[in-house]
């Protein structure tokens, strides 16, 4: 199993094995973790393989630290080893929200709560890249907490922001369009959680382009 090789890790069980990365639960000196750890790809030259995995690593490294120090709510990073492309991280308690808005037990609420730590995370100058109801976990409490920062960037353009609001819309789209105004609900979360205090784009900025973004996919479609 992936990790065999890390000291003081016991693995338990694959959780999740995507094209970019396999995560596998178990503890780390006593303490329940996961371990998240990129896959090869095959189709491209080992050299620059490793060194995109190492990038990639690095800034999910430094995105995850900054956010946990922050009280933004992420899984706290326990180890990591760039070379081997792998890292530790707490256990976050909880299902993906996916499932909790499709079962009934989330609704407007805690759409409204994604889409204001949405703000709270560009507000910390980072993009998410991979925005969907699967990355944002929820638990017993109502709590969210976002995960997978494989794909995020450092500074991004405001493109990269509006972007982040567009992979989100189609994701309400597809898979909980059940949910009547889930999308404005989004945004009105995500602007009313502008501090109006960052040196970067203000919500409304990012909302602009977002809508922006919106017409130009529907007018390729």
């Amino acid at each position: 199993m992936a990790g065999d090789t890390i000291p003081m890790w016991i693995a338990d069980k694959v959780i999740h094995h995507g094209a970019e990365a396999t995560v596998t639960s178990g503890s780390w000196l006593g303490r329940l973790a996961v371990l998240k750890m990129r896959n090869p790809r095959a189709y491209r030259h080992p050299d620059l393989d490793r060194r995109l995995t190492k990038q990639r690593l690095s800034v999910e490294v430094r995105v995850l630290t900054k956010l946990y120090s922050s009280n933004i709510p992420t899984p706290s990073l326990l180890d990591f080893d760039l070379d081997e492309g792998w890292m530790l991280l707490s256990l976050i308690k909880g299902r993906p929200l996916y499932e909790a808005l499709n079962d009934g037990s989330a609704g407007l609420d805690e759409i409204s709560k994604f889409g204001a730590l949405i703000r709270q995370l560009h507000e910390q100058k980072f993009s998410h890249g991979d925005l969907t109801t699967h990355n944002v976990l929820i638990d017993d409490d109502g709590n969210l907490t976002l995960i997978d920062f494989g794909l995020a960037k450092i500074v991004p353009e405001v493109e990269q922001l509006g972007l982040d609001l567009q992979v989100l819309s189609e994701c309400l789209t597809a898979s909980h369009y059940r949910i009547e105004s889930a999308l404005d609900v989004m945004i009105d979360g995500y602007q009313s959680a502008d501090s109006g205090s960052v040196d970067g784009p203000t919500a409304n900025e990012v909302i602009n382009r977002f809508n922006s973004i919106r017409s130009r996919v529907r007018y390729h479609a």
